[in-house]
């Protein structure tokens, strides 16, 4: 079994995984548009009625970092975004430079919940929101690189 976060954005999937991309590495394995769905019956996508200024959304896109995957979507017009709330990414790094660096690059034009720092069980630990409006933690237990 593996667990994912599948995060849900109104149209700024796209935006927002290119960010995660440069700012995490890894390699974008999907992008897919609720236009490139198949059509159904109705010749709508097959995931349903989806108006015009919604087909350039993105309706399935993954991030893959070493062997975890991050996950998202745009919303669809039946489903009305209501932002993401009550969770965090948690990005757990194995040097302190590391965790500097994406901590830095995620809450650029973002807001910062918890400066970068020292804390009793980690050598770095910060909370921020990206420019996204998606909450994230990093964390860095102990520095492995010994810098």
């Amino acid at each position: 079994m593996r667990i994912n976060a599948y995060l849900i954005f109104n149209g700024q999937c796209e935006a927002a995984f290119n960010f995660y991309q440069q700012c995490l590495g890894g390699t974008l394995q999907a992008m897919m548009r609720f236009a490139d769905a198949p059509a159904g019956e109705d010749g709508q996508p097959g995931c349903g009625p989806i108006p015009a200024e919604y087909r350039n959304r993105i309706m399935h896109a993954c991030l893959a970092v070493g062997d975890q995957t991050l996950m998202a979507s745009d919303t669809a017009p039946q489903f009305p975004y209501e932002g993401i709330k009550g969770c965090s990414v948690s990005l757990n790094v194995d040097s302190i430079a590391e965790a500097e660096r994406i901590f830095a690059a995620l809450s650029d034009n973002g807001t910062i919940q918890m400066p970068l720092g020292a804390t009793f069980w980690a050598a770095r630990f910060g909370m921020c929101t990206d420019r996204f409006g998606v909450p994230w933690m990093i964390n860095c237990e102990a520095d492995k690189e010994g810098h």
